[in-house]
């Protein structure tokens, strides 16, 4: 992700979520990256409409060396906004305990998700439930480190 020094971070707008943010951020994950017995990360996503920096906390797993989230929201009719903000900028920012890292994001395909969703459902059972409850196919992300890839151009 490629932003200005300068630029301002704007936190979720969820309170609870908000308060965990800043408890991630100023203790370097050491608390927060386990939030009720679950890991989780901050991500930093590019907003689609307003291209300001917006971030969350999110429980996520790990598929080798990628890390996966859940658009749940919930099992609300709608995605949430950060999978709509990384669907259209892709180039993330990821916070995992106090290793901050650019990474690329894209949601599984069909032959992918069966095996990380019942990985990610091992982390968090809820997200079955949501499933069923939502209308949606909700959708899994994979994100991949890029400076463990490198860029195209590196190569």
């Amino acid at each position: 992700m490629t932003t200005r020094n300068d630029e301002d971070v704007i936190d979720s707008p969820t309170g609870w979520v908000a308060k965990h943010i800043r408890t991630y951020v100023q203790t370097d994950g050491k608390k927060g990256h386990l939030y009720q017995g679950r890991p989780t990360l901050l991500l930093t996503t590019r907003g689609r409409r307003s291209g300001l920096l917006r971030r969350t906390a999110l429980i996520y797993g790990r598929d080798e060396d990628r890390y996966l989230l859940v658009a749940s929201n919930a099992g609300a009719a709608q995605h949430p906004a950060w999978y709509l903000n990384l669907r259209e900028h892709p180039d993330v920012a990821l916070q995992v305990g106090a290793d901050g890292f650019a990474a690329r994001a894209r949601t599984a395909t069909l032959e992918e998700k069966p095996r990380l969703w019942r990985l990610m459902t091992s982390v968090f059972p809820l997200y079955d439930t949501y499933q069923a409850k939502s209308d949606r196919d909700i959708p899994l992300v994979i994100l991949e480190d890029v400076t463990l890839r490198g860029e195209p151009g590196d190569r």
